[in-house]
C-alpha cells in the first residue's frame, strides 16, 4: 500500500494544477464573448445573402460568417474577409462601407 502513496499524491497534484488553468480559460472566454457580443453589430447575415458596397455595387454573396460576425466572399477567385464593423443592413440588404475595389485589394 505505501507503494501507492506517492503515485496517488502526484497524480492529485497534477489534477488540483489544471483546475484554476480550466477556471480561468472559462472566464476568459466569456469575457471575450461579452465584449464580443456588446461590440457586434446587430445585422443579420447568413451564407448566400448578397453584400453591396457603399457605392450601391453588388459586391458577392455570403460564403461564411465567421464566429467574429465578420463576412467572407470570394472575390475575384480570392477568399476576402469583410470585417463586422463595416458592415450595416437597410431595407433587407447588408451593405459595407468598403468598395468592391477596396475589398480587391486587401490585404
Amino acid at each position: 500500500m505505501n507503494k501507492f502513496t506517492p503515485i496517488a499524491l502526484i497524480a492529485t497534484a497534477i489534477v488540483l494544477a489544471g483546475v484554476p488553468a480550466a477556471v480561468f480559460a472559462a472566464e476568459t472566454s466569456q469575457s471575450v464573448r461579452a465584449a464580443t457580443e456588446a461590440t457586434a453589430p446587430a445585422v443579420s447575415v447568413t451564407a448566400g445573402k448578397m453584400i453591396y458596397g457603399a457605392n450601391g455595387q453588388r459586391i458577392a454573396a455570403v460564403y461564411r460568417v465567421t464566429a467574429a460576425g465578420a463576412v467572407q466572399v470570394i472575390l475575384d477567385g480570392k477568399l476576402v474577409t469583410v470585417p463586422a464593423s463595416s458592415l450595416s443592413e437597410a431595407n433587407g440588404k447588408v451593405t459595407t462601407t468598403l468598395t468592391k475595389s477596396e475589398l480587391a485589394h486587401q490585404r
